[in-house]
């Protein structure tokens, strides 16, 4: 089993269950509250990568600061992808959560059990 990264909010629910869940599995990873360690641009450019999605795709569109900054009404394209990527470095509370990047490249959406098993089976 490869080492992994996971970056949480520990008021959220979802990651907390990854966490035990991870736990229970006896994984080797390291915690990142990234609220507090804040992604850069590129580093969510990497992430978005590996996870083989776009922005968009891992922004929490239900966010107060999603409404103030009316991310709902930005388009979805190539575009604007940068605009995307600089509100999730400004405001990582968009980030959706848990991101569990395992040490052989590849990154999942923790949200499920059924995710958080994907991530440990690589």
């Amino acid at each position: 089993m490869c080492g992994m990264e996971i970056w949480i909010n520990p008021a959220c629910s979802k990651c907390r269950s990854a966490l035990s869940l991870l736990d229970a599995e006896g994984a080797e990873y390291t915690v990142r509250r990234y609220l507090e360690d804040v992604p850069g641009e590129d580093e969510i450019r990497a992430v978005l990568e590996r996870l083989g999605l776009e922005p968009w795709d891992i922004t929490r569109t239900q966010e107060a600061v999603a409404t103030e900054l009316g991310i709902k009404e930005w388009a979805r394209d190539a575009g604007t992808r940068d605009r995307w990527i600089a509100a999730l470095a400004s405001h990582p509370g968009l980030i959706q959560r848990p991101i569990i990047t395992a040490d052989d490249g590849t990154a999942v959406v923790g949200r499920t059990e059924e995710a958080v098993r994907d991530a440990l089976s690589r």
